[in-house]
């Protein structure tokens, strides 16, 4: 078990405010110690929910809470651990937490709980990738993904990876170091195979953990048209309230407008951007500029155009800046209580009225966000996506040099390949290496 310096760390582990109750956690050898002093109690048995009366260090009566004890190792840090489970409020947990540090501890660093229990061996960065993303989650879907990487399913899936590349590396070194009288003849095309069947692996994961990164981050949803198709109006009526000014006046939205919402069991994020069209002013074109950014940043995009009148030389614009777009698109006819006069062919068109109902629109949306939920296991963060993209190139790069028998220079790649896989789980070290080498060794030799 790892101590960084044998210090006792405090901090108040629920969110600022008024609440029923508050939680300060300690973590460090002088954990139980130091929550003594203020109880006036000699001990604590472990893992019991035990109600104390605190005091501060002169004396004086604080509050009631239940503290429990986690005995090293058997706690979240490794180290001991004490919980104190007071009430609610804006001061009661501070003063409390003062009186903690005046005793001895230290002001806990952001994640530095985490830390100490990736040090000590109780979780992996997965896992610890896994807890902070599930804090943030925006859907269901999320929730669950996250959890299955709190179960270890994708440490496992890294792991497993990580220990084909080490073996096919191990292989490849003892074929340069040694002599290769025992090596498998075919060992060459066995690598080759295993490399391709890994980077295959990787360029899967990535491309899935890439379209359902909304899934963990909120998606986005940004609506795009020309000025007065009702873009605004699509806004106000999926919020329940008057959000945009509403206007028949060309260029009233001149800024993003952005406001989460809730559609089925997913937190999205909806973007109303200012009419795109020529001949805007100077302001209006900054909006229209924020109007093109939001395009490019949004999972969804909600194209609108106006079912009451004729199609116009903008409403194709429109239409040829979102059909290219490597994203879903709904493409929203807008008005259409009224007599329809739009003539211009939409794909998959919905036709609504915002001044009615969106009803069909919300139905629509959360079908397609319900679709993106996935069973198989996925990347949750930019780190863990960025690892498995490099060493999906270093292995291809691998490949290449395997073909022209290049091995010191294979070595290497397969090294960085390795490398860039154990940043989703824990640092590689060479002595791997070493055991995957002698491992397959006769006993006695």
């Amino acid at each position: 078990m790892i101590s960084l310096k044998n210090e006792t760390i405090a901090a108040i582990a629920t969110a600022n405010g008024i609440g029923s109750i508050g939680v300060i956690r300690l973590s460090g050898a002088d954990a139980l110690n130091i929550s003594l002093k203020l109880t006036k109690k000699s001990e604590l048995m472990p893992r019991m929910a035990t109600l104390c009366k605190i005091y501060s260090l002169d004396g004086e009566f604080l509050d009631e809470a239940i503290m429990i004890y986690f005995k090293a190792p058997a706690s979240f840090t490794g180290e001991d651990v004490v919980e104190f489970q007071m009430h609610g409020g804006y001061m009661v947990a501070r003063m409390i937490l003062n009186e903690l540090l005046s005793a001895g501890a230290r002001l806990a660093r952001g994640g530095e709980f985490s830390h100490r229990a990736f040090l000590n061996d109780k979780m992996d960065l997965a896992k610890a990738n896994a807890i902070q993303s599930l804090i943030n989650a925006k859907s269901e879907g999320a929730v669950k993904i996250l959890a299955r990487q709190m179960r270890g399913d994708l440490s496992k899936y890294a792991n497993e990876l990580r220990a084909e590349l080490v073996k096919t590396l191990a292989f490849v070194e003892t074929s340069i170091d040694y002599a290769d009288d025992d090596l498998p003849s075919d060992l060459m095309s066995q690598i080759s195979e295993m490399l391709s069947q890994n980077h295959a692996k990787l360029e899967r994961i990535v491309a899935l953990s890439k379209s359902r990164q909304g899934l963990i981050e909120g998606f986005k949803i940004a609506i795009v048209g020309k000025p007065n198709v009702g873009k605004s109006s699509i806004l106000n009526a999926l919020l329940s309230y008057e959000r945009a000014i509403i206007s028949d006046e060309a260029g009233t939205t001149r800024d993003r407008i952005e406001e989460n919402l809730n559609i089925g069991t997913h937190l999205v994020r909806i973007i109303d951007t200012a009419g795109i069209r020529k001949n805007a002013g100077n302001v209006e074109n900054i909006g229209i500029s924020y109007s093109l950014k939001a395009i490019e940043e949004a999972d969804i995009v909600l194209a609108v155009f106006d079912g009451s009148n004729f199609k116009d030389e903008q409403d194709e614009r429109i239409l040829e800046l979102v059909s290219d777009l490597n994203k879903k698109v709904f493409f929203v006819l807008n008005k259409s209580d009224l007599d329809i006069k739009f003539e211009l062919e939409l794909p998959d068109v919905l036709k609504i009225s915002a001044k009615n109902s969106t009803e069909l629109l919300v139905s629509e949306i959360e079908q397609y966000l319900n679709s993106q939920d996935s069973d198989e296991i996925i990347l949750s963060s930019s780190m863990q996506i960025n690892s498995c993209m490099d060493a999906s190139n270093a292995i291809k790069r691998a490949l290449e040099l395997l073909n022209e028998s290049e091995l010191e220079l294979f070595a290497y790649e397969i090294n960085s390949a390795i490398k860039h896989i154990s940043m989703i789980t824990k640092p590689f070290e060479r002595n791997e290496i070493l055991d995957e080498m002698f491992s397959s060794f006769c006993l006695g030799k």
